[in-house]
């Protein structure tokens, strides 16, 4: 049977999990992830577990936060006053807001803390931090 190499476009079916045992994204009901293997369109760790790979095979694939979205940055979080914040905007812990840069650039933060005068944003990648589990088939080398 051929084997992935780097270069090679791919479909995988996956299901990501997070030390909990919680699955945090999965392709199930969804077409297979398609990407090119080595060109850094996923993470890094799961890029490096699909050489070698033959369709039909299935692996389990533990990836360090190193190798999948970094550790948190401390410098990623934010506080701004609360009187910046339009009323109509939930302030609940967990929410997921935009920001914009000065520059223009849309930014995801999520609301981590809120007092009454302050309201602390995370730009952090949500799996920042994280070490993850991937159970991934090979669907197919295109």
């Amino acid at each position: 049977m051929t084997q992935v190499k780097t270069g090679d476009t791919v479909r995988i079916h996956y299901k990501g999990t997070l030390s909990d045992g919680s699955t945090f994204d999965s392709s199930e009901g969804r077409e297979p992830l398609e990407f090119q293997v080595g060109s850094g369109q996923i993470i890094p760790g799961l890029d490096k577990a699909i050489p070698g790979m033959e369709v039909g095979e299935k692996k389990v694939v533990e990836v360090p936060s190193s190798e999948a979205y970094g550790p948190v940055n401390p410098e990623m979080r934010q506080a701004v006053p609360r009187e910046g914040i339009p009323p109509e905007i939930p302030l609940d812990i967990g929410t997921m807001l935009q920001m914009q840069t000065p520059q223009g650039q849309v930014v995801p933060v999520t609301v981590v803390d809120v007092t009454e005068t302050e309201v602390t944003l995370d730009a952090n990648h949500p799996l920042a931090g994280k070490d993850l589990t991937f159970a991934i088939e090979l669907v197919e080398i295109a």
